[in-house]
């Protein structure tokens, strides 16, 4: 099937077409125009004469289309999921997931649309100030360059989609190339809500030229991405001066204590480590156990690691599917052999079939091999092992990254303790780095980025503070 882009309110054809292809048979379903430089100018242009009409519009009617927009979702839940498990390859059950998370995303937008405020302040708190009034509001920043991944081709839109609307800004989307057909269909759900005429635009192409044309015109205010920090490095040297979040990479370290419950953190890390293949930017990857504990759980982890069920992902059964391209499945592969040329050892997995990769857990890892140096973004994990501690808290944050980290204890001293140590931008206690709730603020420190995600911390990403000082009649 041929889809189009969404260009000032009109639906748009090419003349050069990507195809999308089901990522476990690896046959083409679908194919969307590949965006030119002029259907990229007239996309930003549209969003431009968009963005005072979305700027002036009434709180509650951004968030009725917000609502809308959630409502709208809901009616087409396993349309979605199935294209997302066809075009992403994530596994049905999550794929499920994750439009009940978009679901949730456009409604606590539609809520927090309505609670975009500023406040007084005390001008006369000095003398400079006395006879004078003063007051903050936030106003919504114009036109946005929303640059979203392959792994979450519907909620990671959303995150970016959601907050803009919400603030009132128009929205210019480029989803991933391999991913797109999921962002055409919530586009036209966004318009079906009743947005306004380019208020949300879609082109589709290569970051090397469609995302360049984006993030340098200077006609956009912000720039919100979600890629690797190579990317997100090179957008900071060419943007110029505008706004950026960036939310890139991390080796998501999670540390467990002598006296966790080994039986829970095997299973919650067998989920965090391999659900999407591992292709999460939070997923599991560095496991610190105890010496004293060691054994028994990396015992209990590769069994969990096993129960996953591999396959094609629009079984019901599956729990991970392929891999997004034959070339990352190629990469992790040079990835793990290398490992273990250097000594790691395969306790499970460490094989692949076409386009899928089983779960993979090593040990006798080194700090500089690749599966525990850089993201691994695969269903790869190793288990480590630690004396004490304190050397399990520099050892899990002795990186670039800074995403999330965890740590499974019930020893209130180490939990603090942690939470001081850890360089992360978030720190989850008996649960995987991998959780996330779509209204927390959720960020990088270091290498992963800059900025905050959540719905509320997302607007104030996406909003200027334009100050008032009112001066008083003597």
């Amino acid at each position: 099937m041929e889809y189009k882009l969404l260009i000032d309110g009109r639906w748009e054809p090419g003349e050069d077409y990507l195809e999308v292809t089901n990522k476990y048979t690896q046959n083409v379903f679908a194919a969307v125009p590949k965006s030119n430089r002029g259907q990229v100018d007239a996309a930003i242009a549209a969003a431009r004469r968009a963005a005072p009409i979305m700027a002036d519009m009434p709180a509650y009617k951004r968030a009725e289309i917000l609502a809308r927009t959630a409502g709208l979702i809901n009616d087409r839940k396993e349309e979605l999921a199935q294209t997302i498990a066809s075009e992403a390859g994530k596994a049905l059950k999550f794929a499920r997931v994750e439009v009940d998370r978009a679901i949730s995303t456009f409604t606590i937008a539609a809520e927090e649309a309505k609670r975009v405020h500023g406040e007084t302040i005390p001008l006369d708190a000095v003398p400079a100030g006395e006879g004078y009034f003063g007051f903050w509001l936030r106003r919504p920043v114009g036109v946005i360059a929303a640059i979203s991944p392959f792994n979450f081709p519907l909620n990671l839109v959303a995150h970016k989609v959601a907050p803009a609307i919400a603030a009132g800004n128009a929205v210019v989307l480029k989803p991933a190339s391999t991913t797109p057909i999921t962002a055409v269909k919530l586009c036209e759900i966004l318009e079906a809500a009743g947005l306004p005429q380019g208020a949300i635009n879609l082109v589709v192409g290569p970051g090397s030229t469609v995302g360049e044309w984006l993030v340098t015109d200077p006609r956009v205010d912000k720039i919100t991405f979600t890629g690797s920090p190579p990317v997100g490095e090179h957008i900071l040297s060419v943007a110029g001066i505008k706004k950026v979040t960036l939310e890139l990479g991390n080796t998501s370290p999670v540390i467990i204590a002598p006296d966790a419950d080994l039986d829970l953190v095997a299973k919650r890390c067998a989920v965090g480590a391999y659900y999407n293949s591992g292709q999460v930017c939070i997923s599991v990857q560095r496991i610190y156990s105890q010496k004293g504990i060691f054994d028994p759980f990396a015992e209990k982890f590769v069994e969990a690691s096993e129960e996953m069920v591999v396959g094609d992902p629009l079984d019901e059964r599956v729990d991970v599917g392929p891999m997004i391209e034959l070339g990352e499945v190629d990469r992790i592969e040079n990835w793990v052999e290398e490992a273990r040329l250097g000594g790691a050892q395969v306790l499970t997995g460490g094989r692949r079939q076409e386009a899928v990769y089983w779960p993979t857990v090593l040990t006798n890892v080194k700090p500089d091999m690749k599966v525990v140096d850089q993201e691994a973004f695969a269903p790869v994990a190793s288990v480590i092992p630690f004396d004490d501690f304190e050397e399990a808290l520099d050892l899990a944050d002795t990186t670039n990254f800074g995403l999330q980290a965890s740590v499974f204890t019930r020893d209130i001293q180490r939990v603090f303790k942690a939470i001081r140590r850890l360089n992360f931008g978030g720190v989850m206690i008996n649960e995987t780095p991998a959780y996330r709730a779509d209204h927390m603020p959720y960020g990088g420190n270091r290498s992963s980025g800059l900025g905050r995600e959540g719905l509320r911390f997302a607007i104030e990403e996406m909003t200027n503070i334009q100050m008032v000082a009112i001066r008083l009649e003597n």
